[in-house]
């Protein structure tokens, strides 16, 4: 009897131990990395995914020198320490975690796109890291359709803060802020800024009524001229010389036919000879 009770203990021990494993969450491992990528050495991992694996402890993820791509969303993550050895890292996904402080991913000099929403980003300040990241190109803070935010979302003018404070960005929260297809967005919020204006207007008539303006340039629908890379511009200059080249043999050819007939068509014919 007394075996058997110090057996269950042991058994209960475990189990306690287990739970609290489970608690603290996964960490990153090599074992983990090479069974989810199937690459035998960490710097050879380009692209990883691993989204909602109940990640909490980044491990040796900085072990990954090359990685380009990183996808760690829907985990528990907290610290991104390990992050700031991805120099090479242009693409991070952390949305739906908790995340608090984004420093280590100053160091990410080749960051172009991070989404960080449904984390725990409460102030503008939490952002300044990011400022010397010269390649980012898209935030996102926000996901409506996902509906993740961070508190920092509540401020209402928390995007025409981050534009000011990020100059290079291109798109906030999935909407284009500059670059191709910036314009529809730019006039669409023209356009809510001066209904909301014009209906305060109305009301107390202290707002003369202006002329309608163009939305767009005058120029803004007009088909631009198709572009032509340098390659391509190459590629048909030696079309046209192997095509000239081309007609100058058949030209060639032409002429020494020409020239075998006439010699054959000289020849008297010797069935005509009489012996």
């Amino acid at each position: 009897m007394e075996g058997r009770g110090e057996a269950e203990v042991e058994e209960e021990e475990e189990d306690e131990e287990e739970e609290e494993e489970e608690e603290e969450g996964v960490r990153i491992t090599p074992q983990l990395l090479k069974a989810s990528t199937g690459e035998f050495a960490l710097e050879s991992i380009l692209l990883l995914k691993l989204r909602g694996r109940g990640i909490a402890h980044l491990g040796c993820l900085g072990d990954c020198a090359n990685l380009e791509w990183l996808d760690l969303s829907g985990n528990a993550i907290a610290q991104l320490g390990p992050l700031a050895a991805l120099k090479s890292l242009a693409v991070l996904n952390l949305s739906r975690n908790r995340v608090a402080s984004l420093e280590p991913l100053g160091s990410c000099h080749n960051l172009q796109s991070l989404n960080v929403a449904g984390n725990l980003v409460s102030s503008l300040q939490q952002l300044r890291c990011l400022t010397g990241l010269r390649r980012l190109e898209s935030l996102r803070l926000r996901d409506p359709l996902a509906r993740l935010a961070n508190p920092l979302c509540a401020a209402p003018a928390y995007r025409a803060a981050l534009a000011d404070m990020f100059p290079g960005l291109k798109a906030i929260d999935g909407e284009r802020v500059s670059g191709r297809g910036s314009e529809l967005y730019q006039l669409c919020r023209d356009l809510d800024s001066s209904l909301g204006r014009g209906g305060g207007g109305a009301g107390t008539g202290t707002e003369p009524p202006r002329a309608a303006q163009p939305w767009v340039e005058a120029s803004f629908w007009e088909p631009q001229p198709p572009r032509r890379s340098s390659i391509m511009e190459e590629a048909y200059k030696q079309f046209g010389e192997v095509l000239q080249e081309c007609r100058e043999l058949s030209r060639r050819a032409d002429d020494t036919i020409a020239q075998a007939e006439r010699a054959l068509s000289g020849r008297p014919d010797p069935n005509s000879f009489v012996f």
